[in-house]
């Protein structure tokens, strides 16, 4: 038997329209499509943004690092020329003095004035010097006729001694009296030859050939032998000496023989050949240089002695070095030191060895290769690691 419920509503099931299942598919399908559009978007925004902070932080790199500029160490030339400041000088100078007493009779020869060897420069009248040798000569006379006499008596004497005329003490004092004659004789004659040496200095000759280059006398000045009376000083200037310092660091490179320039104010634009001819052999130990000789032939008489000149050096180095600008070096409590720029665009602090300072230049012996990029005047405080940007080559 068959049960039927009475309630008509609770048996009745109504049915879900069939539009609703196709819609809610598409609305579906929408949110999801939605969804990963919004998840693409995300993805793409992110990276986005992570791309755009990397540059940003690249960037900020970029302008926080100093901007620089390098040089590159260059190779140094087999021969190296340096200047140094010399003095001039004749090659021969001397003060002429006067050798006897008298006045000043005449003088034949002013400044500028070029002389030969014994040529006459001034004359001295001697009129107490006159009187003093026809005295000697008065002495020496009568010292030979003392002597004429001694010796004839000696002579009488040594007949009669032997016929005992007279003792043999007579004898012997007779000869003793003509070796005091005779002495007495060279006494004269020698002080007769001093004086007439002494009256051949009342002409004044000069030692050597050279240009008087100043003039002390006048026509009746009194003059006294000795040092305390200047009459000329005479310089000769044919051949000249020029003395120049030589720093301690090249001192190992000047050869005798070797030769240099020389230049001087008085002949601008023009060089004078000349050769070293001597060294002092030591270090100065105040101005620590090496005083360095150099013979220089003058024939046109260009240059004058006492003047300044310039002595330049060709040096053939005995170690090649390389070349770098004295304003990339940093003197440090390390020691010398320069600042390289690596690949990375770091800084390296690198110890170097230096040599010879050329001035603007400097060599480096060791620490360095042509290949390296040093950095031009660099900062104090700049430090090892440093970011920097080479923003030009120096010389470029």
């Amino acid at each position: 038997m068959t049960n039927v419920t009475d309630d008509p509503q609770a048996s009745v099931v109504p049915a879900r329209p069939a539009h609703w299942s196709g819609a809610g598919r598409s609305m579906a399908i929408v949110a999801l499509l939605a969804a990963a559009f919004f998840a693409v978007a995300l993805v793409f925004g992110l990276a986005h943004r992570r791309t755009v902070s990397a540059e940003l932080v690249a960037d900020a790199r970029d302008h926080a690092r100093l901007p620089v500029s390098i040089v590159h160490p260059k190779s140094g030339s087999s021969q190296l020329s340096l200047t140094f400041p010399a003095n001039i000088q004749a090659y021969t100078e001397t003060v002429v003095y006067a050798r006897t007493n008298g006045y000043i009779k005449r003088w034949l020869v002013d400044i500028g004035g070029r002389v030969q060897r014994g040529q006459l420069l001034a004359e001295i009248e001697t009129p107490e010097l006159d009187r003093q040798l026809q005295q000697a000569e008065a002495a020496q006379a009568q010292a030979q006729a003392n002597l004429d006499l001694a010796r004839s008596t000696a002579t009488r004497y040594q007949d009669l001694v032997k016929l005992d005329g007279v003792s043999k003490q007579e004898t012997e004092q007779a000869v003793s009296a003509l070796h005091a004659g005779e002495a007495s004789l060279k006494a004269a004659v020698a002080n007769v030859n001093q004086l007439k040496e002494l009256q051949l200095f009342e002409q004044v000759n000069a030692p050597f050939a050279g240009t008087i280059t100043a003039r002390y006398i006048d026509i009746g000045n009194l003059v006294a032998a000795g040092t305390n009376t200047t009459l000329f000083r005479l310089a000769d200037t044919s051949t000249l000496r020029v003395y120049a310092n030589v720093p301690e660091a090249d001192s190992k490179d000047i050869a005798l023989g070797m030769s240099v320039d020389v230049e001087a104010p008085a002949a601008p634009e023009k060089k004078f050949s000349g050769q070293v001819v001597r060294t002092a052999g030591a270090i100065d130990p105040a101005s620590r240089t090496l005083l360095t000789e150099i013979r220089v032939p003058n024939p046109s008489f260009e240059l004058v002695p006492g003047e300044y000149g310039e002595v330049t050096f060709h040096l053939h180095p005995r170690q090649l070095a390389l070349v770098l600008p004295s304003s990339a070096l940093l003197f440090r409590a390390q020691g010398t030191q320069v600042a390289l720029v690596q690949e990375n665009g770091t800084v390296h602090l690198q110890n170097v060895q230096l040599g010879r300072d050329l001035g603007a230049s400097v060599e480096v012996l060791s620490g360095l290769t042509p290949a390296d990029s040093v950095i031009d005047n660099p900062s104090d405080s700049i430090d090892d690691g440093a970011l920097v940007a080479v923003v030009q080559a120096a010389g470029s």
